[in-house]
């Protein structure tokens, strides 16, 4: 790496101030990467909505009769005569 020569004490601190918003740069792309890497990782949204509006379907008194309902339903179809 080649030795800078300056010539004023402005040309110093602009350097400084270069060098400062390079790594700010760097340390925001950083972040950046990071909250990507736990998007992927985690749930999205949309399996937690998925969750919740499950929740609120399989409570209550509807959800009472759906989770009776529902075996009979998968028993009759996997018991019933091919061809019918």
């Amino acid at each position: 790496m080649e030795t800078k020569k300056y010539s004023s004490y402005k040309q110093i601190e602009e350097e400084l101030e270069i060098l400062k918003l390079e790594r700010e740069l760097y340390y925001q792309k950083a972040l950046l990467s990071v909250e990507k890497a736990k998007e992927s990782i985690l749930p999205s949204k949309s399996v937690s909505l998925l969750g919740n509006l499950y929740q609120n379907v399989f409570s209550g008194t509807y959800g009472t009769i759906l989770k009776i309902a529902i075996p009979f339903v998968v028993n009759w179809y996997t018991n019933r005569k091919r061809g019918d």
